[in-house]
């Protein structure tokens, strides 16, 4: 009885046991597969190889892009430099061709515009050296001018010239011509600016009553003007009416030749005014030294004035009395609005700011004389005016 009880009670422990084994197997049987899955998964980090060729794996998925792999591959060669050339600068791409446009005015001996010159009858020497002209043209065309007027309690005689001068020019303005005021005694004052208004210039020129100074800085005044014109395009041309005395400027004569030499495109026309006064002076007082002395003042005034005009292609006038004035004018005008122009290449094409002198001649077709006839057959004079050189910087007009 104990034995059996005994017996049974191990059989039922066996029974409980194994029973948890089994329940344990189970379970373990159903994990294992679970766990062993998601521990390939997780050390699969990265994607398979793409195939050889790359390119879809199927009809669907991922189109796999092969990474770039390190290659031991050399560098290509660089590219051969050209061969430096002793003398010429290095640059990429350059190209400098510079070009001389040139005005040139023949005029006769009575200040007549002379047309329908051919362009083979020209010859341009630079530094006397022949250039062939490669451009020409003769043109009519409208003025862009400045009226730069002296206006000073010292020259009160002059006054009346000046302003009489002035009132002549502005009457021969053409509705398409542009013209600026200036007028300066120690300093240059705009009257005003440039307009295709003659009223406004008549106006500005009305302003001219009472002078406020003293002093003449033609030198400062005639600076100040070219530097102002030379921003603007195309041919220019500035109208100088004055004694031509500097009293106070803070320039000197060298330094304003050398910038009328250094400003492209402009002509500056003068007129010395009061030369009729100059004339009474030495008639009646010419024996008196201080006079003399002043005179010689003035007389060196008015070559300076001669200069500007000369170093530029324009022309001076020393007008001795008033009724010479409207004759005058009418030549500035024909004279600033008829003009050959003339281009060339310069055979030396160096931009080292040197000053090049010019030289224009006229010459028949077979080399020899040109002449020039009116129309009942008389040969004339005539002159030729253009500028007698440029400065060769990087920029040439």
């Amino acid at each position: 009885m104990l034995r059996q009880k005994c017996l049974s009670q191990h059989t039922k422990g066996l029974s409980t046991s194994t029973w948890l084994a089994m329940f344990l197997v189970v379970v373990l049987a159903l994990i294992a597969p679970a766990f062993v899955a998601a521990q390939q998964s997780g050390e699969k980090q990265e994607p398979e190889a793409p195939p050889a060729a790359g390119g879809p794996q199927g009809d669907v998925g991922p189109i796999a892009i092969p990474k770039k792999t390190d290659t031991n591959e050399p560098p290509p060669p660089p590219r051969p430099k050209p061969e430096k050339v002793e003398g010429m600068p290095d640059y990429s791409v350059r190209v400098d061709v510079p070009i001389v446009n040139l005005d040139v005015m023949v005029m006769t001996e009575k200040g007549q515009f002379v047309p329908g010159i051919p362009k083979g009858n020209f010859r341009i020497q630079e530094d006397g050296v022949p250039q062939k002209i490669v451009s020409y043209s003769q043109t009519e065309a409208p003025v862009t001018a400045v009226m730069l007027i002296e206006f000073a309690r010292t020259n009160y005689y002059f006054m009346n010239d000046a302003l009489n001068a002035s009132y002549s020019f502005a009457s021969t303005l053409k509705k398409e011509d542009w013209v600026a005021v200036i007028a300066f005694d120690m300093r240059p004052t705009i009257l005003v600016d440039f307009t295709q208004d003659k009223n406004a210039v008549y106006g500005a020129l009305r302003m001219l009553r009472i002078p406020g100074f003293s002093e003449t800085n033609v030198f400062d005044a005639l600076y100040d003007t070219l530097d102002r014109v030379d921003r603007i395009e195309g041919r220019k041309v500035i109208l100088l009416i004055s004694t031509g005395r500097d009293t106070f400027s803070k320039l000197t004569l060298d330094k304003i030749l050398k910038k009328i030499k250094d400003t492209p495109n402009v002509t500056i026309f003068t007129i010395s005014t009061g030369r009729a006064f100059l004339e009474y002076v030495d008639a009646r007082r010419g024996t008196n030294p201080e006079v003399r002395l002043a005179m010689l003042d003035y007389l060196q005034a008015e070559n300076q004035m001669k200069t500007f005009a000369k170093l530029t292609g324009g022309q001076h006038y020393s007008p001795r009395f008033l009724g010479e004035f409207p004759e005058i004018f009418r030549d500035v005008s024909a004279a600033i609005r008829n003009q050959y122009t003339l281009a060339y290449k310069p055979t030396n094409t160096a931009l080292d700011g040197t000053y090049r002198k010019l030289k224009v001649e006229l010459v028949a077709p077979d080399g020899g004389e040109f002449v020039i006839k009116d129309e009942k057959g008389k040969k004339l004079k005539y002159k030729i005016i253009a500028r007698e050189g440029y400065t060769a910087k990087n920029v040439v007009e």
